[in-house]
């Protein structure tokens, strides 16, 4: 096709489009666009690129003729629709309710988890660490990193504060109403405090040494999610690391920093701030 009948076609599309089909596409496009939003939060983010990732198998399958890998394809899309209701619950119920209370096409869905300091998030981390392991005091601090956490962010009570070691630790004080609950935060932020996470079921019955229920939530949610989970005991003091379903415990304060630091990208070396104290700095 010429340059010239590509401008014709262009010119006959226009001037047949109706000012209701403006409308109706920019409608189609908002609505795509909140859905959107109302995801990015969660796991269903995964999800969706693998959805992806099998159309464009099944466009490049069709048009190589792979006639096996095409039936594999649209053999495994037939299951995935049928799936979709079940794994694709939460944001269903999430989008209802809040279509419900009138806020799915307004406001603000999405937070980002981008971390502007993140040597600052660790200290803040290790130090609150540091103190509820020498009082003995559980705690269970979630830190967000690809996959979204909203659902479970939900669960919990917002807070939206600013990431410091007192916080931390004042949330996990036992005369906290939210202290049995875990932590979650998004970039530099706490997002919500006493959320509710997953058990983990693989270690039920496997492991010979039971383990408290904050380790095994830590181990449910880094089964499922790219999350990191910092887990101090209660019976012990002992700090302890989850991370893709693996429990690394009796971590030492340098132990720890070393973990975050890989987390946040950060290349290990001395600080002038590694003896950071929780609440006597100057």
């Amino acid at each position: 096709m010429s340059w010239g009948e590509a401008l014709d076609t262009l010119r006959q599309f226009l001037a047949a489009l109706r000012w209701q089909d403006g409308v109706d596409i920019a409608l189609v496009s908002f609505i795509l666009y909140r859905l959107f939003l109302l995801i990015r939060g969660t796991r269903a983010v995964q999800l969706l690129r693998g959805l992806l990732f099998l159309l464009v198998a099944y466009l490049i399958s069709s048009a190589l003729q792979l006639h096996t890998i095409t039936w594999l394809v649209q053999s495994t899309a037939t299951m995935i629709i049928v799936a979709i209701p079940v794994v694709f619950q939460p944001e269903l119920r999430r989008a209802l309710a809040l279509l419900g209370q009138g806020e799915l096409f307004g406001g603000e869905l999405w937070v980002s988890s981008k971390v502007s300091n993140p040597q600052r998030v660790i200290d803040e981390i290790v130090s609150a660490a540091r103190h509820l392991a020498s009082r003995k005091i559980g705690a269970l601090i979630i830190i967000e990193r690809q996959t979204g956490l909203q659902e479970f962010i939900e669960t919990g009570r917002a807070i939206n504060g600013e990431i410091s070691a007192e916080l931390l630790a004042s949330l996990f004080n036992t005369a906290s109403p939210l202290h049995d609950g875990a932590v979650i935060l998004r970039g530099d932020r706490i997002a919500a405090a006493g959320a509710l996470l997953p058990l983990s079921e693989s270690i039920k019955r496997s492991s010979r040494r039971p383990i408290g229920t904050r380790h095994r939530a830590a181990l449910g949610l880094t089964e499922t999610t790219d999350a990191l989970a910092v887990v101090v005991s209660e019976e012990t003091g002992a700090i302890s690391v989850a991370r893709e379903g693996q429990l690394q415990r009796f971590l030492t304060d340098d132990e720890l920093r070393a973990q975050l630091e890989i987390l946040y990208q950060i290349p290990r070396q001395q600080t002038a701030n590694l003896g950071l104290a929780l609440f006597g700095r100057k």
